[in-house]
């Protein structure tokens, strides 16, 4: 300590942040103007006026802030920091298109432990240069994800996904569970990284996996991480499947017995919003990337009116496409504007409190960050104030400063960053990663992605096998199609004593074909196959069937060996395989369907009585064919076939060479 001439001991400091405008963000949110800030060791001392500080501490290691703002480090409350090297690789798609077919193919492609380190670096390094000192991740290999972020010096929570589909870190969920609590338990009592379970959603974390990471969570005393109603969909299908809203869902299955933080709560109503709140439960919005996957705006006002924990987040920069939270702090503020239609909802401060002090309320870490009060580690920013976007500055309201740093700062006005106590970023320049080399290694990552992605786009099968469930084996099948000139005596035939009916269903098709625009991607038809039993109900099934563009072998009576035929259940809709294979055309062909399971001369069959609706046709056709596994057997099945139709009443003027979607759709 050094003596003052009045006699008063002054004490000394690791740093003093003095002469800026200190925003603390308390309970009172006091302004100081100018302040200073006091720095030791990891903690906040002091947040006083310039004139107290200087007279209780000496003037070692003081760092001017004249002309800046001093305030809490940014809470980025939800993010998946390695996926800032897929930044730019599918852009303007919907959610499920986005997310199934083109981000989950490429992650099983080239998610390893390097992928995670290289990418959370890279989003350290921007998020830090922006002004954020704390983060909440979902990712796989959260083990990377945490060491990369101490390697940059930053406070985070890192959240370990688990879900029913295999991840690039777990072949079950069994597996991702296992892998979970070793990571927990691993980085308990760590200073800047939290470890915790992220279930990522209701609709791929069935009650079971809830049940064991809310049991992890509590165990350790962590939170865990989950999305929560982003989309409408999700919330229709929850609705559907339990009759319940997804809020209410998760409270039966004791999820918020534990501390949570949910991402999204896009699609909420007033009586889930009460229950977020009555659960103390965490929630991240994140607007620019609800806006642009056009999953909604999320119902901030009546959340902060409720009292719910509310931060602000950038989601993960393949959807955004960036880690700025001070974009993120405007459209927070602007959003509920054009909602509510009034001006006054969510000012200034509000959005800046969702992006500190309610972003940390969120993450269940207020206690510790979020505001400049002595106790608190000391995650502090000072921001550039004198830039050609932010001058003049006025002080008319005492509330100035919070429309300054929400509708005018950018994250490039950030100067220096502390976390902890240590300085990571002094006069723009980010101390802890060498970004040249980082933006080197990801560009030359993304070469490969590129590779792979763009041979992915020119291949149907390639896609196809992409999204899952393919039966990658190749089907052969012998048929014919013809005419059917009178049904009696198609009815009759099958009565034959020479055929056997082992089965018969009744069934509405809906068949809808993909064309490309080079033929020998084949054509992929998309089929509802509405099955009704033996009671009367209907039961649909849905499939893809992807058809090769060339026959194998024409027999006589027009009977075709067929070859390259794919199949795959179609568990998505028609409008996500339209977006995602993105034909040059599309046709639709409905139909009636008699099917008929025969044996003849010991060979099994199916018989087929179609009546096409659409567009319609006055004749009936039928339709015979069987599978097949070597030329000599489908020789053998082609002349039993056309004795098939000639039982059926068929002659071979009736055959027909073309499937239906070439015979009744005009090119």
């Amino acid at each position: 300590m050094a003596e003052t001439e009045s006699g008063v001991e002054r004490r000394s400091a690791d740093i003093i942040l003095r002469g800026g405008t200190v925003v603390t963000m308390n309970p009172t949110r006091d302004v100081l103007a100018p302040g200073a800030v006091v720095i030791q060791g990891r903690d906040i001392v002091a947040v006083d006026s310039v004139e107290a500080i200087d007279a209780a501490y000496e003037e070692t290691s003081v760092i001017d802030c004249g002309g800046h703002i001093v305030m809490p480090g940014l809470v980025n409350a939800h993010t998946h920091l390695p996926m800032a090297l897929l930044r730019g690789l599918a852009d303007d798609l919907r959610l499920d298109v986005w997310l199934y077919g083109y981000i989950l193919p490429v992650e099983r492609e080239f998610v390893n432990p390097e992928f995670c380190f290289l990418g959370t670096q890279l989003a350290c390094a921007e998020m830090l240069r922006g002004g954020v000192t704390c983060f909440a991740d979902m990712y796989y290999h959260e083990e990377e994800v945490a060491w990369a972020a101490v390697q940059a010096g930053m406070r985070g929570i890192c959240g370990e996904t688990v879900m029913t589909l295999p991840t690039p870190n777990a072949a079950s969920y069994e597996d991702a569970l296992r892998y979970c609590a070793d990571f927990v338990e691993h980085w308990q009592g760590h200073e800047l990284i939290v470890a915790a379970p992220a279930p990522h959603s209701l609709y791929l974390s069935p009650p079971e996996i809830l049940r064991e990471t809310t049991e992890l969570a509590r165990q350790y005393d962590v939170p865990q991480l989950i999305h929560i109603s982003e989309t409408a969909d999700e919330v229709d299908e929850c609705l559907a499947t339990t009759a319940m809203r997804p809020v209410r869902w998760l409270e039966e299955q004791g999820l918020f017995e534990s501390r949570v933080l949910a991402a999204h709560c896009v699609h909420v109503n007033s009586e889930e919003i009460r229950l977020l709140a009555e659960y103390d439960v965490g929630v991240s919005h994140n607007p620019t990337s609800n806006l642009k996957l056009a999953s909604g705006i999320a119902p901030v006002a009546e959340m902060l009116e409720r009292g719910v924990r509310l931060g602000v987040g950038t989601d993960g920069s393949a959807s955004n496409n960036d880690l700025d939270m001070f974009e993120e702090m405007r459209l927070a503020a602007l959003l509920p504007k054009v909602v509510r239609h009034s001006p006054v909802v969510v000012p200034a401060d509000e959005a800046l409190a969702m992006a500190t002090i309610l972003g940390a309320r969120a993450l269940h870490m207020d206690h510790l960050i979020g505001s400049l009060e002595p106790g608190k580690r000391a995650d502090i920013i000072v921001v550039g104030n004198n830039g050609l976007h932010s001058v003049p500055h006025y002080d008319t309201t005492g509330r100035n400063v919070y429309s300054q740093l929400v509708y005018t700062a950018k994250s490039a006005d950030v100067r220096d960053v502390l976390v902890n106590g240590r300085m990571v970023v002094r006069d723009g320049h980010v101390l802890t990663v060498d970004a040249h080399a980082l933006t080197a290694q990801a560009q030359e990552l993304a070469a490969r992605i590129n590779r792979f992605f763009v041979a992915h786009e020119r291949s149907v099968l390639d896609k196809l096998v992409a999204i899952g469930g393919l039966q990658q084996h190749e089907t052969f099948e012998v048929q014919a199609k013809g005419v059917v000139p009178d049904r009696a005596a198609f009815e009759r035939g099958l009565q034959s004593p020479q055929v056997r009916i082992t089965s018969r269903s009744s069934r509405d098709q809906y068949d809808t074909y993909f064309m490309f625009a080079d033929p020998n991607q084949g054509r992929l038809r998309y089929r509802e196959d509405n099955v009704m039993d033996d009671a009367g109900v209907v039961h649909p099934i849905y499939n893809l069937t992807l058809t090769g563009p060339a026959r194998e072998a024409e027999y006589a009576n027009s009977v075709v060996l067929s070859r390259s035929r794919y199949t795959a259940p179609a568990d998505r809709s028609l409008r996500f395989y339209r977006e995602y294979f993105q034909p040059v055309e599309e046709h639709e062909i409905i139909k009636h369907r008699e099917r008929y399971h025969i044996r003849y001369k010991g060979v099994d069959f199916a018989v087929n009585l179609d009546r096409i609706q659409q567009p319609p046709q006055e004749q009936l056709f039928a339709e015979v064919k069987s599978r097949t596994w070597s030329r000599a057997d489908a020789v053998r099945k082609a002349e039993l076939i056309a004795e098939i139709f000639e039982i059926l009443g068929s002659q071979p003027e009736d055959m027909l060479r073309h499937e239906y979607v070439d015979l009744f759709i005009e090119r």
